[in-house]
C-alpha cells in the first residue's frame, strides 16, 4: 500500500483545535473496558470510534498452572507481578484475579497500564525509557538488588526475555502461559467499510493485532490512515507485513490519537453521513 495523502504539516486542516477528528471514522481493534476508554477519548475528539476486536484470548493448555499462579497472586506469595500486554489483563479480568496489597504490579508500557487501571488494578512500575520486557527487566532488575518472588504471566508464543533476564539477576521467577492469542474475525460491514474506504483511519496497538489486521483487511484503501502506538509497535508490524503511516512517538492512546490528528480528513465529511 502507497499512501498519497498530503503531508499534514503542509495542510491546512479544517477542524477545529478542540475536535480535530471531526468527521473521522476510527477502527478500534479492542473491546472491553480499554476499547471503551479509547472510544470516549475519539468521541472527544470528535471521531465516530467504531469497536471491532480483532483479537482474544483463548484457554491455557496448562489451566492448573494458571489456577495456582492466580490463587497464590490472590494469597500474596509474590512481591511483584510483571504484565506485559493488554491480553493479560483481560485474562485477570476474566478470572476476577485477586492481586495481594503487597504485590506490586509492573506494566511493561503505558497501554498495558491504561488497561490495567481501567478494570481497577492499581500499577506500581511503568518502565521510563524502554517500554519491553527488556526494559521492564533491567529496570525491576535496578529497583530490586535482592532476590524476589516474581509472577510473570504470558502468552504461549512470548520469548522467554523477562524471565531469562530476571533469572539471571537471581530472581525466584514463577512464568506462567496465562493465554493462548487468537483471531476474531469482523463482521462483512465492517469489512466491507474498511474496503470501501469508509473507515478513515485503523488504530495498530501491537503486533497481534498487525497481523489481524494484514491478514482480514488484505485491501486497504491509500486513503486509510493505519496508525501504530509506537515504535516497537510499528516494528512489529512492518514484520507482519502491514504498512504503517503514522507511528505516535510514545506508546500511549493519548499520543496515539494526537498522531492521528494532525491529518486532514482525506474526505468530505459528508459523505458518510446517515
Amino acid at each position: 500500500m502507497s499512501p498519497t495523502r498530503v503531508d499534514p504539516m503542509n495542510t491546512a486542516v479544517a477542524n477545529s483545535p478542540e475536535k480535530p477528528l471531526a468527521g473521522w471514522r476510527v477502527l478500534v481493534p479492542r473491546g472491553g473496558p480499554w476499547g471503551d476508554g479509547v472510544a470516549a477519548t475519539l468521541r472527544r475528539q470528535g471521531a465516530t470510534p467504531v469497536i471491532a476486536p480483532l483479537i482474544n484470548f483463548a484457554p491455557t493448555n496448562d489451566q492448573a498452572a494458571l489456577d495456582e499462579a492466580l490463587a497464590d497472586l490472590s494469597s500474596g506469595q509474590f512481591d511483584w507481578l510483571t504484565v506485559t500486554s493488554a491480553t493479560t489483563v483481560d485474562v485477570l479480568y476474566a478470572y476476577r484475579a485477586e492481586i495481594h496489597s503487597r504485590t506490586k504490579v509492573a506494566a511493561v508500557g503505558e497501554t498495558t497500564a491504561a488497561a490495567l487501571q481501567a478494570v481497577g488494578y492499581r500499577v506500581d512500575l511503568v518502565p521510563e525509557q524502554d517500554n519491553s520486557a527488556a526494559g521492564m527487566a533491567e529496570q525491576l532488575i535496578g529497583l530490586e538488588p535482592e532476590p524476589r518472588d516474581i509472577l510473570t504471566l504470558r502468552s504461549e508464543i512470548a520469548k522467554p526475555v523477562l524471565t531469562r533476564m530476571l533469572s539471571d539477576a537471581g530472581h525466584r521467577v514463577r512464568s506462567v502461559v496465562a493465554y493462548r492469542t487468537v483471531g476474531v474475525p469482523v463482521t462483512d460491514r465492517i469489512a466491507a467499510d474498511v474496503l470501501s474506504g469508509r473507515i478513515n483511519a485503523i488504530l495498530v496497538t501491537s503486533g497481534s493485532v498487525a497481523e489481524q489486521v494484514q491478514q482480514q483487511f488484505p485491501s486497504i484503501p491509500d486513503t486509510t490512515l493505519i496508525a501504530a502506538i509506537g515504535p516497537r509497535t510499528a516494528k512489529d508490524a512492518r514484520r507482519a507485513g502491514l504498512a504503517i503511516d503514522v507511528v505516535a512517538d510514545t506508546q500511549t492512546v493519548d499520543a496515539l490519537i494526537e498522531a492521528v490528528g494532525r491529518f486532514a480528513l482525506p474526505h468530505a465529511a459528508d459523505e458518510f453521513a446517515p
